[in-house]
């Protein structure tokens, strides 16, 4: 079936999203990085960036595919995770852990109330 923390948020797009006040951590689900595969490469250049919601904030490079990574919510990019640059299969060996994206400092609270819940997550994608 798959592994969808209830305490997460989620996108149709695959990420999800833990939000602690106006801060949110963003990675792409355990779902899709199986979907994806191996993991080789992950490219954000975004940081200190204010991005609209549904905006392409990066891509994840599997060996077989190139995925765009969209903005759940509208925010500033406000941190990377920079292990990332070394250990791009963290996002496969820990998707909802050490494998996250970016915290971004959430501009539009209104949008939260958009995003999926694990139970409507699990739907979609079963």
């Amino acid at each position: 079936m798959g592994n969808f923390p209830a305490e997460l948020k989620y996108t149709k797009d695959h990420e999800w999203i833990k939000i602690d006040g106006d801060i949110a951590t963003i990675g792409i689900t355990d779902f899709a990085q199986g979907e994806l595969g191996d993991i080789v490469y992950v490219d954000i250049d975004s940081l200190g960036n204010t991005l609209n919601l549904h905006t392409v904030f990066g891509t994840v490079e599997a060996v077989k595919t190139v995925s765009d990574l969209f903005m759940p919510l509208s925010g500033e990019v406000i941190e990377l995770n920079s292990k990332l640059d070394t250990n791009p299969e963290s996002v496969n060996k820990d998707a909802y852990g050490d494998g996250w994206m970016i915290k971004i400092k959430i501009s539009n609270q209104a949008e939260v109330g958009d995003l999926l819940s694990a139970a409507d997550y699990a739907a979609l994608v079963s």
